[in-house]
């Protein structure tokens, strides 16, 4: 990619554009394209917040998930649910800020219950 992208105003995009998340809910994907252009949505006193654009005619078909990725995010959102604490299922993702299950974050609050 040579010289400079195309700067466009916030919601003053050419049709054509899309964000990655636009991308995404048209079952899109960049497929290996770089940034296309810029969206800068101006804000006071702070520098402006920037959208990175890419080309819809470029893009690819999102690759469906095969059984192997599937086997490997379900263990993967299982080991978010397991408490290192009392090793259960928490039927929840563990919070990060607490690090285990609220029933072992909290124990007495649960005695109290």
């Amino acid at each position: 990619m040579s010289g400079t992208l195309p700067v466009f105003r916030w919601r003053m995009a050419p049709d054509g554009y899309a964000t990655l998340r636009q991308l995404r809910s048209k079952g899109l994907r960049p497929g290996g394209q770089g940034v296309a252009a810029q969206l800068e949505r101006p804000r006071r006193r702070r520098p402006p917040l920037v959208a990175h654009l890419y080309r819809i005619d470029q893009a690819k078909p999102v690759r469906p998930m095969t059984p192997g990725r599937w086997r490997a995010h379900d263990a993967m959102m299982r080991a978010r649910r397991t408490c290192p604490q009392c090793r259960t299922d928490a039927g929840y993702c563990i919070p990060p800020s607490l690090g285990m299950c609220v029933t072992c974050a909290y124990p007495e609050d649960q005695r109290a219950a």
